[in-house]
Formats: C-alpha cells, sequence, structure tokens
C-alpha cells in the first residue's frame, strides 16, 4: 500500500501474527513464516520482537487494554486489539519513542485496512501514556504473573518453593546456546577461530552461550557444521543416554533432529543410530540436519507408539524419548505456550507419553538403557508419568546417579527423575529420568 511507512507496515504485520496466535490458535513459529517471506531480513528482528513481547505479556497488556477501552473491538476487527496490545509494549517495555510507536501503530490500522479505527488507537495509547496505566497495580494473578490461572495453580502445587522462580524465568528472553560439532572442533577453538562473542559453560563439554543472539545463516561455519543452535539443557539428553556406551541407538520422536545429531556426534560417523517421528515432514528436517552435519542415520516417519509398523525385531541398547509434552519448560522461548495450551491438555499428554513408554520399553535390549526426556515442568508429565511406569514393570529400574558430577549444580531431584528449573544458569526447563531394564 503506497503511501505507508515501513515502521507502521511491520508494526500491522506483527500485529496479524498476534492476532493469528490469539485469536486462530496458531503457534507463534507458523503465523511468523507466514509474514516473514515478505519481510527484509534486517526489518525482521523487530517484527520479532513486537510479536514475541506482546505475547510474552499478554495477561498484563491486554489487562491494561480492559481498562481503557470502553466496549471492545468487534470481533472481525480483533487485529486493532492486537495492534493496540503491541502499542502498548513499545510503551511500557522497549526503548522506542512514545512519539514513534504511537504515529507508527496508529498509521499501522490503514495498512490493515482499518483507517476508521486511527482515531481510536491515537487516543487510548495516548490515554495509555498520560493515566501511566503501565505503573499500575495488576488486577489479578494473570496479570501480575502474565501466565493463565490453571498454570499457575500447577506450579503452584508442584512447585510450592519455586514456582515464582519459574515464572519470572517463564517472562525473561532465552539465551542463544551453540552445540559444537565435536568431530571437528572444540568451542574454545570455534571461538577463537570466529568473530563471535559467547562464553563456555563449564562441564558441558559441547556448549557455548553467545553474549548475543545471532540469526542462524550469520553464524560462522553452520552451513559447514561446525555448529548447531541448541539449548545447553537440551545438550545434556545424549551425553547421559550414551554415557555407559551403546552401539545401537533410538532417537525417538527425533524431529527437529538436534538430539539425533548430537548422538552421532558423541558416537562418531560409523555409529547405528535410528530416528523416528510421526510427522514425515519434520523428518525431513532431521534428514537436512544430518545432511548439513555430515552424519548419517536411519529414519522412519513413524508412530513411536507402535512398534510393530516399523520395529524389525533386533532390539536397541538406547533408546532416547524425548516425548510431546506440554512445552512448559520452554516458554522463554515459545511465549505462545502460555494461549495455546490448556489445562485439560496435560492428561491427555500424560496418557500419550505413557503409551510411549510402555511401547518402546518392548524394544529396549535387557541391560539397555531409556532414557525419557521432556521439556516440561509439570509433575503429572514427568515423575507421574515415570512412577505409574516403573510400578508396572517389575524388569524397570531407575538409575538415579549422575552420569556427570558436573551436572549436579543444574538438578533438582525428584521422586523420580531430575528436573531442570527454566533459567538455572542459562538453560530451559527439561525432565530427565534414566530407566533401565533388568538383565
Amino acid at each position: 500500500m503506497s503511501g505507508i511507512k515501513p515502521g507502521a507496515r511491520l508494526r500491522a504485520e506483527a500485529a496479524k501474527v498476534v492476532d493469528s496466535v490469539v485469536n486462530e490458535g496458531r503457534s507463534l513459529d507458523t503465523a511468523l513464516a507466514a509474514i516473514e517471506v515478505n519481510i527484509q531480513p534486517a526489518d525482521r528482528p523487530l517484527v520479532r520482537m513486537l510479536c514475541y513481547g506482546s505475547l510474552r505479556f499478554h495477561f498484563r497488556l491486554r489487562s491494561q487494554l480492559r481498562q481503557l477501552l470502553e466496549r471492545p473491538v468487534k470481533a472481525r476487527d480483533g487485529v486493532i486489539e492486537s495492534l493496540l496490545v503491541i502499542g502498548f509494549f513499545q510503551l511500557s517495555d522497549t526503548r522506542v519513542p512514545d512519539h514513534a510507536a504511537v504515529s507508527m501503530t496508529v498509521e499501522a490500522a490503514r495498512y490493515l485496512r482499518r483507517p476508521k479505527y486511527a482515531g481510536l488507537i491515537n487516543a487510548v495509547l495516548r490515554n495509555f501514556v498520560r493515566r501511566k496505566i503501565a505503573a499500575s497495580e495488576p488486577v489479578d494473578d494473570e496479570a501480575r504473573f502474565n501466565h493463565p490461572h490453571w498454570l499457575i495453580d500447577r506450579l503452584r502445587k508442584d512447585w510450592p518453593n519455586d514456582w515464582q522462580k519459574i515464572i519470572e524465568a517463564n517472562n525473561e528472553r532465552a539465551p542463544m546456546w551453540l552445540r559444537v560439532n565435536r568431530q571437528r572442533l572444540t568451542p574454545a577453538e570455534y571461538l577463537e577461530k570466529n568473530d563471535i562473542e559467547g562464553e563456555l559453560a563449564p562441564g558441558r563439554d559441547q556448549a557455548i552461550r553467545l553474549a548475543a543472539p545471532v540469526a542462524v545463516e550469520e553464524l560462522p561455519g553452520f552451513a559447514e557444521g561446525l555448529v548447531s543452535v541448541q539449548d545447553c539443557g537440551a545438550q545434556l539428553a545424549a551425553p547421559w543416554l550414551l554415557s555407559d556406551g551403546g552401539d545401537r541407538v533410538l532417537d525417538a520422536c527425533a524431529a527437529p533432529g538436534g538430539k539425533t545429531g548430537h548422538i552421532l556426534e558423541i558416537l562418531g560417523p560409523h555409529a547405528d543410530v535410528t530416528a523416528i517421528d510421526a510427522d514425515a515432514e519434520r523428518l525431513k528436517g532431521v534428514q537436512q540436519n544430518l545432511e548439513r552435519l555430515g552424519l548419517n542415520a536411519t529414519l522412519y516417519a513413524a508412530d513411536a507408539s507402535k512398534p510393530e509398523e516399523w520395529w524389525t525385531g533386533q532390539g536397541f541398547d538406547r533408546v532416547l524419548l524425548d516425548a510431546p509434552c506440554s512445552a512448559t519448560g520452554v516458554i522463554r522461548r515459545h511465549p505462545d505456550i502460555k494461549l495455546l495450551r490448556r489445562d485439560s491438555d496435560i492428561r491427555a499428554l500424560a496418557s500419550l507419553q505413557r503409551a510411549m513408554l510402555d511401547a518402546l520399553w518392548s524394544v529396549l535390549k535387557p541391560g539397555g538403557r531409556l532414557l525419557y526426556v521432556t521439556c516440561s515442568v509439570l509433575a503429572e508429565e514427568n515423575e507421574g508419568v515415570v512412577g505409574s511406569f516403573l510400578a508396572a514393570h517389575a524388569d524397570a529400574r531407575e538409575n538415579r546417579v549422575l552420569h556427570d558430577y558436573n551436572i549436579s549444580d543444574l538438578m533438582c531431584e525428584r521422586t523420580t527423575g531430575f528436573q531442570v528449573l527454566p533459567g538455572t544458569q542459562g538453560l530451559d526447563g527439561f525432565y530427565f529420568a534414566a530407566l533401565e531394564k533388568r538383565s
């Protein structure tokens, strides 16, 4: 649309993304991918900042909006509410000058083909500044903690001493971690040879924490397979799984392939690794990841809970089950989880996790190890699933010896398994339980 300033267009595009998450239930990643193809790479960080921030503080921002809107915007114009929230976010949580935040947000209404709302947007944003709504006392726990009530209640129950720390971590921006390909070089060598600022993680022999995020395509050595982007918490899984050896390995629910690549980097190029995922399209991403790293695995598009459809009958020494979960341990990377997930989802997920655990136990050799992993912090998906599994399988036992003493300072011991809470030493939230089959 001619005459629209670039800044207004970018805010309008961000409003469309936020609206599609809030009102259509689309994931933030999917919604961003749909619009970023038409946005210049240099402009994408601003759009992402507006989208992530507006969703990260969604509950507070929507509460503030309700204080200033005399009546809700018509349902068909829900994108205008999202645009107003983006305006609020700029005024309260960024360094964008007030006049620029107001003028560009007002003009964005024209790009959205809703110029009749320009006056309303201008008045509401100026009222927001004049009345200092951003500094007002939150009206309820959702607005205060920027989490839905159901999740606040579960965190209070599961983590009575840590729930506020978890919530605070969830509302922070996550750091960017790299995993250096140990077949090619060490993290120290990578930092020494490349113009990139970061720090090593003591005890985590492949991890680098970057000082600031870098676009993947700009990462030195990424295309050549020298490094991968992977949170340091996720990097704990492969060494734990393989700490006592294991020649034949299954990575279940493998997409997007970060842990598959890590397993192969540890075992070497001639390892016998099978990776499965129920989503054939996402499995293509695993293949692309492995090609970039110069590694190979046997890939199957298959349902981990139905081994009769894909298993050859030859047992595995090691099985990694990175189970589908609520992802409540990675909210700081995916703030849309707070809007898309429902309390009723947790029981269904726990049922699926248990079904996968039961099924994959059958493909594990006697004396073998299965590492159960989630990126959840909820007990029902973690110790609840593992505890019920152990009670039902006489041939199963938990190995509670940490494979590496360096990780003991990261772990919260649970009745079964161990939990890394989000934000601990910069890591995402992950749960681990090492289960071994009696010989």
